[in-house]
C-alpha cells in the first residue's frame, strides 16, 4: 500500500528515481480508482455529463492524478539513467505508448546513477527524501 500512494506523497517531484514496483502499484491504484469512480457515476447517473465521455468525478480524478503520473514516469526513466524527456516518446502515434510500456518494464540501473542513489539499495540512507 505504501508504494501505491508514494507518487501522491511525492506529488510534483520530478527528481530522483522510482522503482518498477512504485510505478506499477500506482498504476494499479489509478485503475482501481477509475473503476470505482465509474461505478459511482453510473449509479448516480452522472456518466457522460462532461464532453459525452466523462462525468464530473472522472474529470476531477484525471486532473488530480495527471501531475503525479507524469512525475512517477519521469522518475522511472531516471531509474534507467535516461532523461525525463523520454516521456515524450508516448506522443508518437501507434507505437509510442508501446515503447514507453517496454521502458517501464525494464529494470533500473544497479547502484547510483546521475539521478540519485539506487532505490532498491537497502543501505541507502534516505532515497525518498
Amino acid at each position: 500500500m505504501e508504494y501505491m500512494l508514494m507518487p501522491l506523497k511525492r506529488y510534483a517531484d520530478f527528481q530522483g528515481r522510482s522503482r518498477r514496483k512504485e510505478y506499477w502499484l500506482f498504476l494499479l491504484a489509478v485503475v482501481i480508482a477509475v473503476i470505482i469512480v465509474g461505478v459511482i457515476e453510473a449509479v448516480l447517473g452522472l456518466s457522460g455529463l462532461v464532453g459525452d465521455a466523462y462525468g464530473p468525478l472522472s474529470l476531477l480524478l484525471i486532473v488530480a492524478i495527471i501531475i503525479p503520473s507524469l512525475a512517477v514516469q519521469v522518475r522511472r526513466f531516471h531509474d534507467q539513467d535516461k532523461s525525463g524527456w523520454f516521456v515524450l516518446i508516448g506522443f508518437i502515434p501507434f507505437v509510442g505508448s508501446l515503447i514507453v510500456f517496454v521502458f517501464m518494464c525494464l529494470p533500473g540501473t544497479d547502484g547510483p546513477n546521475r539521478f540519485g542513489p539506487d532505490p532498491k539499495d537497502p543501505h541507502a540512507e534516505d532515497v525518498f527524501a
